[in-house]
C-alpha cells in the first residue's frame, strides 16, 4: 500500500522571517506536519488489519482519526506552498477580477479572510476556497482540520490558526500573526490553484 510521505518544503526555515520564524518552521513542518503524515499511515494500516480481522466495531473512531489527520496533511501540504519569501501585494488577473466580483473588492475579501482566521475558535484555519456548485468563491473556516467545509469545494489560500503556527513568536495575540501572512501569500500558487479548480 503506498505511504503518504512528508513534502519538503520550497524554502529554507527562516525565509519566511521575519512574518515567521526559523524555530516556528522548523518545528511546524518537522514535527506537527510529520504527526499528520504518520497518524494518515499509522490509521490506514489500522483500518486494513481491522477489514482483514473482520473487527470493525471500532470503525466510526478510525474513520474520524483518518480524517483529522489526511485533512491536516492536506491543509499543511497547501499551506506551505501559499506562502513565499517573495510574496505579499495582491493578486492580478483572472483571480483577483474573481475576487473582486464574489467579494466586491479585495479589501473586502482580505477583511473577511483575516476575520475569519482570527476568530476561528480554538484550533482550525481560514481558507478561501472555490465551490463548483456556485462557481463562486467563498471564505470559510475550518475546525480543527475538517469540520465546518462544504462538500466538493476545494481550498486554494489557508490560513493556519493553530497555535502551533504561531504562539512561539506572537504569543496569544492571533491577529498579528494573521497581519503578517498577508506580506508572504505566494499569489502565483493561489492563482495556479483557481486555474485548476475552475477547469474542473
Amino acid at each position: 500500500m503506498a505511504q503518504y510521505t512528508l513534502p519538503d518544503l520550497p524554502y529554507d526555515y527562516g525565509d519566511l522571517a521575519p512574518a515567521i520564524s526559523g524555530e516556528i518552521m522548523e518545528l511546524h513542518h518537522d514535527k506537527h506536519h510529520a504527526a499528520y503524515v504518520k497518524g494518515t499511515n499509522d490509521t490506514l494500516d489500522q483500518l486494513a488489519e481491522a477489514r482483514d480481522n473482520g473487527a470493525l466495531g471500532g470503525l466510526v473512531g478510525l474513520e474520524k482519526t483518518l480524517a483529522f489527520n489526511l485533512s491536516g496533511h492536506k491543509l499543511h501540504s497547501i499551506f506551505w506552498t501559499n506562502l513565499s519569501p517573495e510574496g505579499g501585494d495582491r493578486p492580478d488577473g483572472e483571480l483577483a477580477d474573481r475576487i473582486v466580483e464574489d467579494f466586491g473588492s479585495f479589501d473586502a475579501f482580505k477583511s473577511q479572510l483575516t476575520t475569519a482566521t482570527a476568530a476561528v475558535q480554538g484550533s482550525g484555519w481560514g481558507v478561501l476556497a472555490h465551490d463548483p456548485l456556485g462557481d463562486r468563491l467563498i471564505v470559510t473556516q475550518v475546525y480543527d482540520h475538517h469540520g465546518n467545509v462544504g462538500v466538493d469545494t476545494t481550498p486554494l489560500l489557508v490560513f493556519d490558526a493553530w497555535e502551533h503556527a504561531y504562539y512561539l513568536q506572537y504569543k496569544n495575540v492571533r491577529p498579528d500573526y494573521v497581519s503578517e501572512l498577508w506580506n508572504i501569500v505566494n499569489w502565483q500558487n493561489v492563482a495556479e490553484r483557481y486555474t485548476a479548480a475552475t477547469a474542473k
